[in-house]
């Protein structure tokens, strides 16, 4: 069979202990990890992932996290890889196998391996799932949200049906480059109306003078973050002022705090878009009140 290696190179790997995947029913040692040449997801992008955090050896929102793969996979006409309670069980072997006690699992499904035709394969062709993990130090996200983080913006190119959770991710990886050519974390997205859309990797946020949160609604332009959903019961638990709404990079300017939500981010403050200072030019009291809470709210699964 013919194959591609995957995996990742990372300093956090370099240890005794091989990283272990979960490739098409195999565990296997990340390092002979293979997929198929002719794997759609490979060829065409055809497929969908999530990111879920573990924390202290918990799995963070999965219900949410496996049911907005449930939903990305149904936009797209793929079926589920595994029967109904089998994937919840390979994602903690595979933190099993990995010792992961803070860190990311990471899901991927492709429509699986067929011969190179733009259209869908026959029926018969199973989906491809791999899932895999990595440890991170949280220790490291907190010290970054104490300083606060620096955004540019950046034009908008992605498709427009970007509420599904995608592996086509080319726009985004350019986006992000962008920020990091210019010593930025992250790039704000602008639409063709000069609106604030998402990061390249996170949702987007900013708090009026007045304390009203704006963050742009869920619609088929914006993914609807996991983090996202969970941080808006918070926000409503708190007694503060939600507003979704698209708001302009102007409105952003004039912020008194901004930030940005994601799975590997949780809520990271912004100091700085484009150069300007928001605020008061460091991480604002809301945004980091909101982070210090946000796990009591989310949901754990061990």
């Amino acid at each position: 069979m013919a194959g591609l290696k995957f995996g990742f190179s990372s300093s956090l790997c370099e240890c005794a202990v091989s990283r272990i995947a979960y490739v098409n029913g195999r565990y296997v040692s990340q390092r002979d990890a293979v997929i198929h040449i002719e794997d759609r997801g490979y060829q065409f992008a055809d497929g969908v992932y999530e990111v879920c955090e573990v924390l202290q050896g918990a799995l963070i929102d999965e219900k949410r996290h496996l049911d907005r793969l449930a939903y990305s996979l149904g936009e797209l006409q793929i079926a589920a890889p595994l029967r109904t309670g089998a994937l919840p069980v390979v994602i903690r072997e595979v933190m099993a196998r990995n010792r992961i006690e803070n860190g990311y699992i990471y899901i991927q499904v492709t429509r699986g391996v067929a011969p190179r035709d733009h259209a869908f394969p026959p029926k018969s062709v199973r989906p491809s799932l791999i899932v895999t993990a990595r440890a991170s130090d949280p220790k490291k996200n907190e010290t970054t949200a104490r300083t606060g983080i620096s955004v540019v913006t950046a034009p908008d190119l992605r498709w427009k049906r970007v509420d599904i959770k995608s592996i086509s991710l080319l726009p985004n990886v350019l986006a992000r480059q962008f920020a990091r050519e210019r010593g930025a974390y992250e790039a704000w997205l602008i639409d063709s109306d000069g609106m604030v859309t998402e990061g390249a990797a996170s949702n987007a946020w900013i708090i009026k003078a007045d304390g009203t949160i704006v963050t742009h609604p869920a619609d088929h332009s914006i993914l609807r973050g996991i983090t996202r959903t969970t941080l808006i019961e918070v926000i409503a638990a708190q007694g503060l002022k939600l507003e979704e709404r698209k708001f302009s990079l102007a409105e952003a300017f004039m912020a008194r705090e901004a930030f940005i939500t994601g799975a590997t981010t949780l809520i990271m403050p912004i100091v700085r878009i484009d150069g300007q200072p928001i605020g008061a030019g460091v991480p604002g009291p809301v945004a980091l009140k909101l982070r210090a809470i946000f796990h009591e709210a989310a949901a754990r699964s061990s």
